[in-house]
């Protein structure tokens, strides 16, 4: 079940490049918006945060403007890979339908394709995120290194979510329309604009269960805390986020024997 990717390196490899490609072709700078729109971000996160309407997150004024603009970017960057996999995912087969019903095609791939697309822009803002850090936030730590042990299960629970979410939607055309609420939702109770902290006491734990609550505080801790994730709470997330791939998976393959019937 985790090997089976291997088996199709080579296919996933050249449409996903051709997923990012598309995406930017007949566009005067091409790829270097996957640079700027989270420099866009960052900046209309500043004015309308820092100015328009400052929040009370603790300890923002002592920190500056800039560094909340950051903090919040951190939390749109992993909500943003969340919102781009997951509404895409209901239409990932109905999209594609003579990978169904005319050729003999691992659809599984699908998945794959959909989040290394969503994850190379995820990646990219994560980039300028270190940068400007590193440039005008606390600076570069050494904990930066653990980023990547915090992206994998994330991904790997996003992947699980979004095979689970394409199958239901070849049966279930209205998954479409529940999904775009559903992403607003874990952005609005997720610590994206605060810190958990600043919820009811009752509330917080309840938090926890929102998919994005655990990367965005540990990719937070690493980067602007100069702290090592916590170890415990990331085990505890990458065992979920384990169980996720592996039904999403079996869910799949199990719905997929009938999507050539629906189609």
């Amino acid at each position: 079940m985790f090997v089976h990717p291997w088996r199709h390196a080579a296919l996933i490899r050249i449409l996903s490049w051709r997923d990012i490609s598309g995406r930017y072709r007949g566009s005067l700078l091409g790829g270097l918006w996957a640079l700027l729109t989270p420099l866009l971000m960052l900046a209309v996160f500043t004015f309308v945060f820092g100015v328009v309407a400052p929040t009370r997150w603790p300890g923002a004024e002592a920190q500056g403007m800039g560094m909340f603009a950051l903090r919040l970017l951190a939390g749109m960057v992993v909500h943003g890979l969340l919102a781009e996999l997951l509404q895409r995912a209901p239409t990932l087969v109905t999209g594609q339908p003579n990978y169904v019903t005319k050729v003999v095609f691992p659809l599984e791939v699908l998945g794959w394709v959909a989040l290394l697309t969503a994850l190379f822009h995820a990646l990219m803002a994560l980039l300028v995120l270190v940068a400007l850090n590193a440039v005008w936030g606390t600076g570069l730590s050494p904990t930066v290194l653990a980023l990547p042990l915090i992206v994998l299960p994330y991904a790997l629970l996003l992947l699980g979510l979004c095979w689970l979410l394409a199958a239901l939607g070849v049966y279930l055309r209205d998954l479409t329309q529940l999904v775009g609420p559903l992403v607003m939702v874990c952005m609005f109770l997720g610590p994206v604009f605060y810190p958990r902290q600043a919820m009811p006491a009752l509330a917080q734990p309840w938090l926890a269960l929102n998919p994005i609550t655990i990367p965005v505080e540990q990719i937070r801790r690493v980067l602007f805390d100069g702290q090592w994730p916590d170890w415990q709470t990331l085990a505890q997330y990458s065992l979920v986020a384990v169980v996720a791939y592996a039904f999403g998976l079996w869910a799949f393959t199990k719905f997929k024997k009938g999507f050539a019937d629906v189609l």
